[in-house]
């Protein structure tokens, strides 16, 4: 063999070692991708997302002002009244707290409070005077002007939506309040076909949660609330 072929033949083996190194690389890269496309594809092989819990938010204390115009009409705000004497009332439903330590078999009953008024309520709109007693007693504990946190006004609690849907004009007067909130509860029972405890749920959680929930809501505040209200409606029909 001649010097020329023995070029040939070591230029050929050199071209041959290259190629090949190259198709090494190149499916090692498709191996590759593919395995990067089997890592995406396989659910066996997906990081599993960890589920997000709610963070639950403390509710924040609001304070409410309460003060008086020259006539006498009562002025609730969440700022400190200028220049005229106010009170500062910070409250929340006296029955809904499903942690309340309150023995409701036993506690003192508001017999005599508001007689006229929860009387002639109960005449007008067909209504039990036990029960309007015992939603006040759970709502207020008969005080006339306490708002919630949620600006549910006077003694049954009645929100400024609903006391405007209701007429009252003004809900720290006992008598529009007591009136308005006895209306709304007789158009629940008469809603709920006079089932009291759809209607109490619906008091207090709205309709629109007992209509979701084709029942009592599953609320813990909603079941204390029912349960704590048929307890003291029983008490006050016992105490004529």
């Amino acid at each position: 063999m001649d010097l020329t072929s023995v070029l040939r033949v070591i230029l050929f083996a050199c071209y041959f070692s290259g190629a090949l190194a190259s198709l090494v690389v190149q499916s090692a890269e498709v191996e590759a991708d593919n395995g990067k496309k089997q890592l995406k594809l396989s659910p066996d092989d997906r990081p599993q997302a960890l589920p997000i819990q709610p963070q639950r938010k403390a509710l924040p204390q609001v304070a409410v002002y309460k003060s008086l115009k020259n006539d006498g009409t009562a002025i609730f705000s969440d700022r400190q009244p200028l220049n005229r004497p106010y009170q500062v009332v910070r409250f929340d439903c006296f029955a809904c707290d499903p942690k309340s330590k309150v023995n409701w078999h036993t506690t003192p009953l508001y017999i005599r409070p508001y007689n006229r008024l929860i009387s002639a309520a109960a005449t007008e709109h067909q209504l039990d005077p036990a029960l309007i007693r015992a939603v006040i007693h759970a709502e207020s504990a008969f005080r006339p002007a306490v708002v919630s946190r949620k600006g549910a006004v006077g003694l049954m609690q009645l929100m400024p939506k609903t006391a405007a849907e209701l007429g009252v004009a003004n809900s720290s007067a006992p008598e529009q309040n007591i009136a308005g909130g006895s209306r709304y509860l007789a158009q629940l029972l008469k809603q709920y076909n006079g089932e009291m405890a759809l209607a109490l749920a619906a008091y207090n959680a709205g309709s629109s949660n007992v209509r979701r929930y084709n029942g009592i809501p599953p609320f813990a505040e909603t079941r204390a609330y029912v349960e704590r209200v048929t307890i003291l409606h029983k008490r006050y029909q016992q105490a004529g």
